[in-house]
């Protein structure tokens, strides 16, 4: 890989994985638009976890409490972290076995096409334009309970289907359950975090089976400069929502998938 594709992926990674506007459709993209070899899924777990020690670093509050939760567990105590590690965990259940499953079967790679990307981003916008419209803001991150984090787990798992985008349709539940929009964002990066863990383990092993030094320097690379990325667009969208709401990423979705779907099936 050039050093400019791994610098566009990084930054193309980076920028969209916690805007609900899904970052593995717009990894998928880049080689369909600018003729470059397809990157594969071990490159777009590199910028996985990049994006993810981003977010642990935005909360890192949240990070502290899920430790002492965690530390209090092993103690045999229940406490605020320790209930919402757990909450956290089973919501991660379906995304990993059902991403399991499809890996085991082969069935992903499939998926990684423009048609379906176009489908996903039209569809799927238009139901986070949906839930944002008819969902109040009634519940908050402290009233998360175990049939609402099981709702949004299983909308999680949506997201193997590329352009779906996992923050989105995490944010999309969660705005339907009546989770005001910040926490709704709050809670998609929190679940993010044991899912893109478990996808980085995953990837850590095909590198090993690899053995290559050049695609694990090229991992490295795109980590971190996914890293930084990530930092500022967390930071922007959680300030956006202080004062706005989801359209535009509404609109952006729109207009891509539309866009694809002409490129496709030659509409243009």
């Amino acid at each position: 890989m050039t050093l400019l594709q791994i610098v566009v992926l990084a930054v193309v990674q980076g920028i969209t994985e916690f805007l609900p506007i899904s970052s593995s459709g717009h990894l998928i993209l880049v080689p369909e638009l600018t003729d470059w070899p397809d990157q594969g899924t071990l490159i777009d777990v590199a910028v996985h976890v990049g994006t993810l020690l981003a977010v642990m670093l935005y909360f890192w509050r949240d990070i502290g409490l899920l430790l002492q939760g965690a530390a209090s567990l092993a103690r045999g105590r229940l406490d605020r972290g320790g209930r919402l590690l757990l909450l956290l965990a089973v919501g991660t259940v379906p995304v990993v076995l059902i991403g399991f499953w499809l890996h085991s079967q082969d069935l992903i790679a499939g998926m990684r096409s423009a048609e379906v990307i176009g489908w996903t981003m039209l569809l799927f916008g238009l139901v986070l334009y949906w839930a944002d419209r008819v969902g109040n803001a009634s519940q908050r991150m402290e009233t998360l309970n175990l049939g609402q984090v099981v709702v949004v787990g299983l909308a999680q798992a949506l997201a193997l289907i590329p352009g779906t985008s996992r923050s989105g349709i995490c944010i999309t539940a969660a705005r339907f359950l009546g989770f005001e929009r910040g926490d709704a964002a709050r809670l998609a990066m929190l679940l993010a975090i044991p899912t893109i863990l478990a996808a980085g383990l995953l990837g850590g092993v095909e590198l090993w089976k690899t053995d290559s030094l050049s695609l694990g320097q090229d991992a490295l690379t795109a980590a971190g400069l996914a890293f930084v990325t990530a930092l500022i667009a967390i930071w922007a969208m959680m300030r956006w929502l202080q004062r706005a709401t989801y359209t535009p990423f509404v609109i952006y979705r729109i207009v891509l998938g539309v866009g694809l779907l002409a490129w496709v099936y030659g509409w243009a």
